[in-house]
């Protein structure tokens, strides 16, 4: 009889690589997904689908005795919104909720991972010779990152949970969308960057983190934190560069004065509606961050992670993606 996985958030960038890992794995997969999301990419796996009440322990934990499940996967959030009480009802709150309903609920759970974020502890100085190392103190950005620590530090006070955090770093690969918007600007012959200030930057290609979400599931760490990245620190060219290489492209490289940027970000909000930009306020305290480099020296010793894909393989993989796709 398959172990059965929950994977919230199940429809999004990160949750179809999840999902795509747990089938691949041999698990019984249980997708939870808003009613009102498309799940057509899905359709080819074979899973089940659940919906969850994220606001009520007791509709949670009903839910988790009525499956059984052996594992959870809580990839469920949002990268945007409008106020720190949204991020933190969505992000933290629910976590939480999902949390005590794990710990409490009758159910054979041997592992509980949460997908946080590097943001959760926010970036440090270029001048630091150190990478950033899961014992720094958490100095989030934005409120996003906040949200997420909120989340990490709920978690942890929940007795009995045998949970296991992981924050990755800046995520890519076939069927992202807010780095794509870059891949696009390059394809159309533009490479602009905000200000001229150096920074290390650090990537994980989405299916390199998928192997380790599957790597703690079967861990026997019961708990621990570890940020997830390819291990390497690459400047802010390195990107784009590896990018126009692989698209055999040229683009004209533009540096944006900072406050002309913000000026645009805070236009953007102004006439977005209801709706959050791509290009915020909130985001442009993390894209402006001058050193995102961490360490996954923890998490190799621990999970016995070692990462497939540097940058350039990653981008080779993810750029054929967009275009059979048809997305550039």
């Amino acid at each position: 009889m398959k172990e059965r996985v929950l994977i919230t958030g199940a429809s999004g960038f990160v949750g179809y690589h999840l999902v795509e890992a747990a089938v691949n794995a041999g698990l019984e997969v249980f997708a939870a997904v808003r009613p009102s999301s498309a799940v057509d990419h899905l359709l080819p796996f074979p899973i089940q689908y659940t919906h969850l009440d994220f606001a009520s322990v007791t509709a949670l934990r009903q839910e988790l005795e009525a499956k059984q499940y052996t594992y959870i996967i809580h990839a469920a959030g949002i990268t945007k919104a409008k106020d720190a009480q949204e991020y933190n009802r969505v992000n933290a709150d629910f976590t939480r909720n999902l949390g005590v309903a794990a710990a409490q609920a009758a159910i054979p759970l041997k592992k509980f991972v949460f997908i946080s974020s590097l943001a959760a502890l926010g970036p440090i100085s270029y001048k630091e010779a150190k990478s950033i190392t899961e014992e720094n103190e958490p100095k989030p950005v934005t409120n996003y990152g906040r949200s997420k620590l909120l989340a990490e530090q709920y978690l942890a006070g929940i007795q009995n949970l045998p949970l296991v955090v992981l924050r990755p770093t800046a995520v890519y690969g076939p069927r992202e969308k807010d780095i794509f918007i870059l891949f696009s600007t390059l394809s159309k012959g533009l490479d602009p960057y905000i200000g001229r200030s150096s920074q290390r930057l650090s990537f994980v290609y989405v299916k390199d983190l998928a192997k380790a979400v599957l790597q703690a599931l079967t861990s026997e760490m019961s708990r621990g934190s570890y940020n997830v990245s390819d291990g390497n620190s690459y400047d802010r060219y390195a990107l784009a560069d590896l990018s126009k290489k692989v698209l055999r492209k040229k683009a004209l490289r533009v540096h944006l004065p900072l406050p002309l940027v913000k000026g645009m970000a805070v236009l953007s909000e102004l006439f977005a509606g209801s709706k959050t930009p791509a290009l915020n306020r909130e985001k442009l305290s993390e894209l402006v961050a001058e050193n995102w480099n961490c360490s996954i020296a923890r998490i190799q010793r621990d999970l016995k992670y070692a990462p497939e894909y540097d940058l350039e393989k990653g981008l080779s993989q993810t750029l054929q993606w967009y275009k059979v796709n048809k997305w550039l």
